[in-house]
C-alpha cells in the first residue's frame, strides 16, 4: 500500500526536468528512470513542476499514476523540446475558475482590460489608450523585435530575426535553437502553473486558436527577464551542446528569479483586471464524499 500522497504548491517545487532514453517507473515506492544498462536514477517527482519526456523515453502506468497523484505535469516533446506532442493534466481544473476565464475571454471589454494588464506587466508601462486587442498585438510585435535586437547586441550575437522550422530543428541558426529550447522550458512550467491554478491552457487573450494560447500569454510576461537573456548568453559562448546548456541556464534563472512563486499570483492579477467576479456556483449537487483540502494549489486534486 502506497502512502497517502498529495500535491504540494507549485511555488515550493523545482522547475523542470528533462528525461530521454529511459523507462520511467515506480520501484519501491519511488519514481525512477531506468536506462538500458539497468541503472536507476531517482526523481523526486512530487517536488518537480514539470517532466519533459523526450524521444526514447517510456512511461509505465504506475509512473503516470504517481505523477498525477502528486501533481507533476508530464509533457511529451520532440528532440530538444522543439515540438510538444501531448501533456498529461496533473489535476482536475475547477469549474468556477474555468467559467471565469471563459467569461473574461468572451467579453470584449473584459478581454481588452486583461490584455492591457498583460502588456503593462510585460513592458513595465501601460499601453496607449483607445487601442484594440489587434492594435496592441501590433505594438507588442514591434517592441518584441526590438528587444531581440537589443539582447543580441548586448551579448554580441549575430541576429537575423526570430526564425525557426519546427519540422527541421537543424535548419535554425544557433541563437534561434537556443531560444526555442529556452522557451520550451518556460512553457512547460507555465502550463503546469495554469493547470494547478484551475484554468484552461487553451483559452487565451492575446493568443488564440492554439492548445496552449493562455500558456503563451502568461509565459510572454516573464520571457524577456528570464529565458531570453539565458538563451543569448549561451549562444554567445557555447558550441558543443547548446540545448543542454540552455536548460541548465534556464533552471538556474528560474531559481534566481523565484519564478515558480510568481506565476500563479500573476495569473490571478491579470485576470482580476478584467473586472468580472468569479462565479459562485449555486444549486449544484454536493459530492457524496467531500474532498479534503490538500496542500496543493486550487487546481490540484486533493
Amino acid at each position: 500500500m502506497l502512502p497517502d500522497l498529495g500535491p504540494i504548491p507549485i511555488k515550493d517545487r523545482y522547475s523542470v526536468v528533462f528525461v530521454e532514453k529511459g523507462r520511467l517507473d515506480v520501484l519501491d515506492g519511488a519514481f525512477v528512470v531506468v536506462d538500458k544498462t539497468g541503472v536507476r536514477t531517482h526523481i523526486p517527482v512530487g517536488s518537480v513542476a514539470c517532466l519533459m519526456l523526450e524521444p526514447g523515453s517510456r512511461v509505465s502506468h504506475r509512473a503516470v499514476s504517481l505523477a498525477a497523484r502528486v501533481g507533476c505535469l508530464l509533457v511529451w516533446v520532440g528532440e530538444a523540446a522543439v515540438r510538444v506532442y501531448a501533456a498529461g493534466q496533473p489535476g482536475g481544473a475547477r469549474a468556477d475558475r474555468l467559467l471565469h476565464q471563459f467569461a473574461l475571454a468572451s467579453d470584449a471589454q473584459a478581454r481588452l482590460a486583461v490584455v492591457r494588464k498583460m502588456f503593462e506587466l510585460r513592458f513595465g508601462q501601460p499601453p496607449p489608450q483607445r487601442r484594440s486587442v489587434d492594435q496592441l498585438r501590433g505594438i507588442e510585435g514591434v517592441r518584441v523585435r526590438k528587444l531581440y535586437e537589443l539582447m543580441a547586441r548586448k551579448y554580441r550575437v549575430a541576429w537575423k530575426g526570430r526564425r525557426y522550422d519546427p519540422n527541421d530543428w537543424e535548419a535554425g541558426d544557433l541563437p534561434n535553437r537556443c531560444l526555442s529550447s529556452a522557451t520550451a522550458c518556460l512553457y512547460g512550467i507555465c502550463e503546469a502553473a495554469v493547470l494547478a491554478a484551475g484554468y484552461s491552457p487553451a483559452v487565451g487573450f492575446i493568443h488564440s486558436g492554439k492548445p496552449l494560447s493562455f500558456v503563451y500569454d502568461i509565459a510572454d510576461i516573464f520571457k524577456f527577464e528570464t529565458v531570453v537573456p539565458a538563451a543569448f548568453k549561451v549562444a554567445a559562448r557555447v558550441r558543443g551542446n547548446p540545448e543542454r546548456e540552455v536548460r541548465l541556464a534556464c533552471r538556474d534563472m528560474f531559481r534566481r528569479t523565484k519564478l515558480l512563486k510568481r506565476v500563479i499570483p500573476t495569473i490571478e492579477r491579470v485576470l482580476s483586471a478584467g473586472g468580472l467576479p468569479v462565479p459562485n456556483l449555486q444549486g449544484v449537487v454536493a459530492p457524496a464524499l467531500p474532498e479534503r483540502k490538500g496542500l496543493g494549489d486550487d487546481g490540484h486534486r486533493a
